[in-house]
């Protein structure tokens, strides 16, 4: 998911992987519609072969998990994401979007010129349907019961050791990579009023939905009321 840590994340991942770790960043799925990015991630999944993964033991990056999902059917798979409060992840991402952008760059997606160069204010960001209820297209085709472990961006340091010592049975070096000031301080962003927050919630309201119910799991996991997801490793 955009703006959940993933670069943080990344970066422990591939220390302990080493050349078994493969990055999967080419989809852009919010550079296409829903339907094309359904479609691409179907279409993909239904050609995967697991020869393709000789010597792979991590894929991370942006995509739908859907394209892998048929993989688990020939080999072993751990299913992983972060989520992150909904409107604290659209504000990130509307500030990243704004310092990163580069006009000359080929890579810059249409939606992403659109959001700079028409000078979009932080509410039309949250409220654009583009960018609407992004952890549910996300996970479009996934089951919310087949992702092996969700962690809390809120909860980084404490969720990031969980999973190193119960699925990777070893312990990964945390870092802190392309973090805000704003998300280090753990602030609500003061350019969003209260109604303007509320009407940002509604319209994300799936997403907030998906968010509550992962905390839900991270309190019954923490509390030990979840068994570790044995099955990974």
């Amino acid at each position: 998911m955009p703006k959940t840590a993933g670069l943080s994340f990344r970066a422990s991942l591939e220390e302990y992987f080493g050349d078994r770790f493969r990055h999967d960043y080419q989809d852009y799925p919010l550079a296409s519609s829903p339907e094309d990015r359904r479609e691409q991630a179907s279409l993909w999944g239904q050609g995967v072969q697991a020869e393709e993964f000789n010597g792979v033991d991590c894929v991370h990056g942006h995509f739908l998990p859907l394209k892998y999902l048929r993989l688990a059917d020939s080999l072993p798979c751990c299913f992983v994401t972060w989520l992150r409060e909904p409107v604290a992840r659209l504000v990130s991402h509307y500030h990243y979007w704004r310092q990163a952008y580069d006009p000359a760059s080929g890579s810059t997606s249409a939606l992403h010129r659109r959001v700079i160069e028409e000078r979009w204010t932080l509410e039309q960001f949250c409220l654009a349907p583009e960018l609407r209820n992004v952890y549910s297209e996300f996970l479009w085709g996934m089951p919310f019961e087949r992702l092996n472990f969700i962690g809390i961006t809120e909860f980084y340091a404490e969720d990031l050791r969980y999973f190193s010592q119960e699925i990777l049975g070893n312990k990964l070096q945390p870092h802190t990579l392309n973090q805000r000031r704003e998300a280090q301080a753990g602030g609500i962003d003061r350019a969003l009023s209260d109604t303007a927050r509320a009407r940002i919630e509604h319209y994300h309201q799936a997403d907030l939905a998906l968010y509550r119910r992962a905390l839900a799991l991270r309190e019954q996991r923490v509390s030990g009321g979840q068994a570790p997801p044995s099955q990974c490793l």
